[in-house]
């Protein structure tokens, strides 16, 4: 492989998100990290569940992320797992991301958190959230899928 080509290593998945929300639009937004955050980061111990992004004053901010501090941290600094991390976008993505969710009601939610060229990316997602009703179509569509591929692996077999 040469050095134009991109590397994408999964750190984590918010996987309660395609159940709670209907996705509309994705955005790669990179993050503003410490030194003790990219070790554990590393380590992979993240959890994305119960995080939510915020524009606040022009820019988008991650809250809820957990991302575990290692026992072998730093000692001059006081690791704080749930601390709010800036996210770093193009003004014209945050300008558009502002509009939807001010005036269309939309949500921005983190789907996934993984390596591009050593750096730390974020997929967020601009979702709106799905009613009970919906929730229940999408698994009965689910299950619906598994369903055809035993029948067409049956069919194959016999």
């Amino acid at each position: 492989m040469n050095d134009k080509q991109k590397f994408e290593t999964t750190i984590a998945l918010n996987r309660k998100a395609h159940h709670e929300y209907a996705m509309e639009d994705h955005f790669e937004a990179g993050m503003v990290l410490q030194g003790w955050e990219i070790k554990s980061l590393r380590a992979g111990r993240v959890q994305l569940d119960q995080s939510y992004v915020l524009l606040k004053n022009g820019e988008a901010w991650l809250f809820g992320a957990s991302i575990t501090p290692l026992l072998t941290a730093s000692t001059h600094i006081v690791p704080d797992p749930q601390r709010t991390r800036k996210l770093l976008l193009h003004q014209s993505e945050i300008n558009k991301l502002i509009g939807h969710v001010e005036r269309k009601g939309y949500t921005l939610i983190p789907l996934k958190l993984y390596w591009k060229n050593n750096r730390v990316k974020l997929d967020i997602a601009l979702a709106k959230g799905k009613k009970q009703h919906d929730k229940r179509a999408t698994e009965k569509e689910r299950d619906w899928s598994r369903e055809k591929q035993r029948i067409m692996k049956k069919n194959k077999l016999g």
